[in-house]
């Protein structure tokens, strides 16, 4: 009886040890929060989005001129209020939104969308805008392959850089 209980033991063990669990994603999720240190527990902002990578493809390509984009890869991206701030002339309560974008040649179109939950921009609705900007373009010398996100504090503004490849945007908030 000690020889079955064993063997079946010992079975057990490896179907409990065998499950299978994805592999990396191609798109990591990462976030971006004001202030960046991890022990500053009192944030302002958060945004969680999902950091597409060039490999040799072209910007438009992936986040085309003109159409509206879920600001990264996979789930639409998403910016956390945790205060009460504004976006250009519109004031944010506290809460989770979408962030959109429309990449433009010189500039783009930043929105901040009240919808949630929701899987890129292909069920995006213009309705649930709640506030909308234009940002100028600037072009940087440096290549950026991942999409990456960064907040600084400039003067009165938190500013949410966004860069890939060598486009550059800036986001002002302000208190």
């Amino acid at each position: 009886m000690k020889p079955f209980i064993t063997v079946f033991v010992i079975a057990l063990s490896l179907q409990l040890s065998a499950q299978d669990f994805k592999g990396l994603d191609k798109s990591p999720l990462d976030i971006a929060a004001f202030p960046d240190s991890y022990r500053v527990s009192e944030k302002a902002l958060r945004v969680v989005y999902s950091r597409p990578q060039l490999k040799g493809r072209d910007l438009n390509s992936l986040a085309p001129q003109g159409k509206v984009w879920r600001t990264g890869a996979n789930e639409t991206t998403e910016i956390t209020f945790f205060e009460s701030l504004k976006f250009g002339s519109t004031n944010i309560a506290p809460g989770t939104y979408a962030l959109f974008t429309i990449p433009g040649a010189d500039r783009w179109t930043i929105i901040i969308n009240k919808a949630q939950n929701t899987w890129g921009a292909y069920s995006y609705d213009e309705t649930l805008d709640v506030g909308r900007i234009e940002v100028p373009v600037t072009e940087a010398t440096d290549t950026v392959e991942a999409l990456s996100m960064i907040f600084k504090e400039e003067g009165a503004n938190i500013v949410l850089h966004i860069g890939w490849g060598n486009t550059r945007i800036a986001v002002p908030f302000s208190r």
